[in-house]
């Protein structure tokens, strides 16, 4: 039971993010507000789980995954060789601009920001500490997600398995490196399509009647919204908390940021319209960007149900249940999660990537220390297993809530989420490393003051490490 309310919690805080994911596309391409673009997303991926089952997901999936490698890399390729010439994205990031003035990308893109009072694009903006914990929470949190591990049960052979992680680890290298240059070059995109000319000059701003397509196209879902604040017709975007730039942009005439919106989950989405590629790129990123938050979608819905239905219905109050009782529950409880997830993904507790790191960091609290303790210490016992996981889960899930809001819901945080409140400068986002040493710390005085498991139990987990058809070492003479 203790397992499923883990798996529950961060699956349902997974799915969240999908959602907003599944909002924003919806909301560009059907040319909606992000309310509907989020219940269209809802009606989709229930149909889509509910019509998939196991081995449907499973084989879209495939499919969906050499999409969205496909669709993330393609773009990022072009929009690279237009503004460095190097057609790979992870060297162009470090390249020099194509315009032929020999800047390199990331001082151009540090020059312009700094010059409208925001801090440098490569500043570092977190604390050592804290950085360190939320790479160690999405790295340990990874092996404890439960759509990630339910794939190692649909291969017929460990050897499988083990190929097909190993491979997957090769594509997620590929996106994940991919992605810091896909984000500073679509800044850098933005920046220079509002801010035209000089800092401060009469004419150096976008007019706003003059805008491009795409930010029309974006204004209509609400995700991106300008306010003349001055009203000389022209686009302010600048920092205007910044106090050192205050007395700068006030001797220019701007009132303040004129951008009063604008959602960084459109930013993926939206690079390819703001760097002029061609129609059937930006078609391509609508749906690699879909098939992600549909496939992960699937994925943690199939987990929740499945556990909902089987573990706690079939196992633990019904063990007689019918077949098609099962699934009806399942069905149920799917929807169910997709309403949470979607009433959520409406109010969501941080952009998309926020969200998702705060599920990687409720799996590594809670999953990953009973999965190693379960394989490399046979004195672990149930008991154990289960204090550490409810200690991990619940010390994480109630230091995200101080600070995001309770059951993220808006206006029920306890302290202001800065840096001046975290514990020792520890955003909820990097505080799932904590509570896994939490995990591991709590199951492991508990196993040392009760009784051990079984011998046969011990032997299992001693064997578990053993390769299979290895036979005991025999000595020579």
């Amino acid at each position: 039971m203790v397992a499923v309310l883990c798996l529950i919690v961060a699956s349902v805080t997974y799915v969240i993010g999908q959602m907003k994911g599944v909002g924003v596309a919806f909301s560009r391409f059907l040319e909606v507000d992000f309310t509907t673009g989020v219940f269209v997303g809802m009606a989709i991926v229930f149909i889509y789980a509910v019509m998939g089952g196991m081995k449907g997901i499973t084989y879209t999936q495939i499919a969906q995954y050499c999409v969205l490698i496909f669709a993330y890399t393609v773009p990022a390729i072009f929009i690279s060789l237009n503004l460095t010439g190097n057609p790979v994205p992870q060297l162009g990031l470090g390249s020099s601009m194509a315009d032929g003035s020999g800047t390199p990308l990331l001082d151009k893109l540090d020059m312009i920001v700094s010059d409208l009072g925001f801090a440098l694009y490569t500043a570092q903006k977190k604390s050592t500490l804290d950085m360190f914990l939320l790479t160690l929470s999405l790295m340990i949190g990874t092996a404890g997600l439960p759509h990630v591990i339910m794939r190692f049960f649909t291969v017929p052979k460990v050897a499988d398995a083990r190929s097909s992680a190993g491979w997957a680890l090769v594509f997620i290298a590929i996106l994940y490196t991919t992605a810091p240059a896909v984000g500073a070059m679509a800044r850098l995109n933005l920046m220079e399509t509002i801010q035209t000319g000089p800092v401060g000059s009469a004419d150096g701003n976008l007019v706003y009647a003059d805008r491009p397509d795409w930010f029309k196209n974006w204004e209509t879902t609400g995700l991106l919204a300008f306010e003349d604040k001055n009203g000389d017709g022209r686009i302010q975007y600048y920092n205007d908390k910044s106090e050192s730039f205050a007395d700068k942009a006030a001797s220019f005439g701007w009132q303040g940021n004129e951008m009063v919106k604008v959602d960084r989950d459109i930013m993926v989405l939206a690079n390819p319209e703001i760097a002029s590629l061609p129609n059937w790129v930006i078609a391509l990123v609508a749906a690699g960007g879909l098939a992600a938050a549909l496939s992960t979608a699937a994925g943690l819905l199939l987990a929740i149900s499945t556990a909902i239905s089987h573990d706690v219905i079939k196992g633990m109050f019904a063990p007689d249940i019918s077949e098609q009782k099962e699934l009806l529950a399942s069905r149920i409880a799917m929807a169910g999660a997709i309403v949470v997830a979607g009433y959520l993904g409406m109010n969501p507790p941080g952009f998309a990537a926020q969200v998702v790191a705060l599920a990687f960091g409720l799996a590594a609290s809670s999953i990953f220390p009973a999965l190693m303790m379960g394989i490399f210490n046979k004195n672990m016992d149930n008991i154990g297993a289960i204090v550490g996981m409810l200690v991990g889960l619940f010390s994480t899930l109630i230091y995200i809530f101080w600070f995001k809001g309770w059951f993220f819901i808006p206006g029920t945080e306890m302290a202001a989420n800065t840096a001046d409140n975290w514990f020792l400068g520890i955003s909820p986002e990097s505080f799932g490393a904590v509570g896994a040493g939490l995990n591991f710390l709590s199951a492991y005085i508990v196993s040392k003051i009760t009784p051990p498991p079984p011998e046969h139990i011990q032997h299992l987990v001693e064997d578990i490490r053993v390769p299979m058809g290895a036979a005991k070492a025999a000595a020579h003479h």
